[in-house]
């Protein structure tokens, strides 16, 4: 069983900063990869940030420096720091792991950006 759990969300104003939190059940290096994901109200899931096993970061357009994926193996957790929030960063943030084939997703955190 893998289990992941995502803290951290809540709400700020436009300009504001947040970081994310991803605890695994076991160690993140049982992951080919680590991701972050988002999803608003009507919108598809997108895919914001990514780790590799082998540290390769990738990042959305949309939130390229503004935002930076990071982990740490010691406490089992990968991070999402955000910074510069828009309101149009408002929604649901997914955690998710890949391990071979199958992908693992948390519950979600609520990120809330209003004016």
């Amino acid at each position: 069983q893998v289990d992941l759990v995502e803290s951290g969300g809540g709400s700020v104003q436009p300009g504001g900063s947040l970081r994310l939190s991803c605890a695994a059940s076991g160690s993140i290096f049982e992951f080919n990869a680590m991701a972050w994901s988002r999803q608003a109200p009507g919108k598809q899931r997108e895919l914001v940030a990514s780790i590799s096993l082998g540290g390769s970061l990738t990042y959305a357009d949309s939130v390229k420096g503004r935002f930076t994926i990071s982990r740490d193996a010691a406490a089992n957790t990968v991070y999402l720091r955000m910074d510069s929030l828009k309101p149009e960063d408002t929604a649901t943030y997914y955690c998710s792991g890949q391990i071979l084939t199958r992908s693992y997703w948390g519950q979600g955190t609520q990120v809330t950006v209003f004016s």
